[in-house]
C-alpha cells in the first residue's frame, strides 16, 4: 500500500514546487517598485561646476568715509592777548597785511628768501620786478614784499605764524578785541604815544595810523616790556623804536598801499579791508576763496619765470639797521651777486 502511494506523492510535490515559484521570484522584488521594464530612465550626469570667481577687494572692502576737515581752532583771551603781542603795536595798514598773509603760512618762508635776497630794489623797480617774476603767491603775501624784516620774522618763528593765521581764520573778531586790549595797556602806562611817524588815536579804539599813508616804518620794541607798568624812573618814550621807512606808493597801488582806507580795521564792527574791499576769507572757505585784487595777475608754480636779478641777500649789518639798531661790529657790507 505504501508502495504503490509513493509515487503519487512525489508528483505532488514536484507540482507545488512548480507553483509557487513565480511567487517567490515577485516577492523578492522591493515594494512599489515597478518593473524593469516601465523604471524612468537614469539622469545623466552633471557637468562639472566652475567655482564663482573671488570678489575683488574693491567688491568686498567698504567704502572709506571721505576725511573730515580738522576743526577750527578755539583760542583763549589769554592766549590771543600773548598771540598778537609782537605785532599789536605795528600801524594799522601794516597789522592789517601781516594778519592776511599769516593765512598762508606755507607761502611766507619762501616769500620771505625773496624779499631778502632782493632788499636792494625799491619803488617801481621793486613792483615791476614782483610783476617780472610771476611770483605764486598768494597778493597779500606779496604786499609784504616790501617789508624783508617783518617777513623775515613771521618766518623765523613759523608756529607763531601759522597760529596768527589759524585765529584770524577761525575768531577774526576776538583777535582784533586782542589787539585792542594790548594797545590799551601799551597807552596807558605811556609806551604807545603819537610820534613823527604814527599818529595814535586813545579811544574809543585805538589806532595808529602812519602820518604819510605811502611811508610805512615798522616799530620795534620788547613785548615784556611795553605792556606792563614800567618801574620808577625808567623813561617810557625810547621802548618803541622805529627802523627804516618803507616807501610804498603808487607802485603798490595794485597790493593795497598807499591810499587811506584801503587797508584799515573797522574796529568797531570787527572787520577788515585788504585792498579797500572787506577780507572774508574764514577757516570755513579757505580752500576757495578768492581776495579782489583787480591789478595784480596771479601765477602757478609752474609759470613762475626765471630770476632776472641779482640775488643780494642782506648783511647783518643791514639787518642791524632796519631794526633800528646800532651795528655792534664793522664790516664790509658790499654785495657780490649771486645768479
Amino acid at each position: 500500500m505504501i508502495t504503490r502511494k509513493a509515487p503519487l506523492l512525489v508528483a505532488a510535490v514536484a507540482l507545488l514546487t512548480w507553483i509557487a515559484s513565480p511567487i517567490s521570484a515577485q516577492d523578492s522584488q522591493p515594494q512599489n517598485q515597478p518593473p524593469a521594464s516601465e523604471q524612468a530612465p537614469s539622469t545623466p550626469p552633471l557637468p562639472e561646476q566652475v567655482p564663482p570667481p573671488e570678489p575683488s577687494e574693491s567688491q568686498t572692502a567698504p567704502t572709506p568715509p571721505p576725511p573730515q576737515a580738522p576743526p577750527p581752532p578755539a583760542y583763549t583771551t589769554a592766549q590771543l592777548d600773548q598771540m598778537v603781542t609782537p605785532v599789536a603795536l605795528y600801524p594799522d595798514p601794516l597789522l592789517a597785511q601781516i594778519f592776511a598773509a599769516a593765512t598762508f603760512p606755507d607761502q611766507i618762508p619762501d616769500a620771505a628768501r625773496w624779499a631778502d635776497q632782493h632788499h636792494y630794489l625799491t619803488g617801481q623797480a621793486l613792483a615791476d620786478a614782483i610783476q617780472a617774476d610771476q611770483l605764486p603767491w598768494d597778493p597779500s603775501v606779496q604786499a609784504l614784499l616790501p617789508f624783508p624784516t617783518v617777513l623775515d620774522m613771521m618766518a623765523s618763528d613759523m608756529p607763531w605764524t601759522t597760529a596768527v593765521g589759524n585765529a584770524f581764520l577761525a575768531q577774526q573778531p576776538d583777535v582784533m578785541a586782542a589787539v585792542q586790549r594790548d594797545r590799551a595797556e601799551a597807552y596807558q602806562y605811556g609806551y604807545l604815544r603819537s610820534n613823527a611817524q604814527v599818529v595814535v588815536n586813545g579811544g574809543p579804539y585805538i589806532t595808529i595810523m602812519p602820518v604819510n599813508p605811502a611811508f610805512i616804518v615798522v616799530p620795534y620794541y620788547n613785548p615784556a616790556m611795553v605792556f606792563v607798568a614800567p618801574r620808577p624812573g625808567f623813561f617810557v618814550g625810547g621802548a618803541i623804536r622805529f627802523g627804516f621807512g618803507i616807501s610804498v606808493g603808487v607802485a603798490f597801488r595794485p597790493w593795497g598801499w598807499g591810499v587811506v582806507g584801503y587797508n584799515r580795521f573797522d574796529w568797531g564792527a570787527h572787520r577788515v579791508f585788504i585792498n579797500a574791499s572787506p577780507w572774508e576769507r574764514t577757516w570755513a572757505n579757505r580752500a576757495v576763496y578768492v581776495h579782489p585784487y583787480p591789478a595784480v595777475r596771479r601765477f602757478a608754480p609752474a609759470q613762475r619765470a626765471a630770476e632776472g636779478h641779482p640775488l643780494r641777500p642782506q648783511t647783518e649789518r643791514e639787518r642791524q639797521a632796519a631794526r633800528g639798531e646800532k651795528p655792534n661790529e664793522h664790516r664790509d657790507d658790499r654785495h657780490d651777486d649771486h645768479h
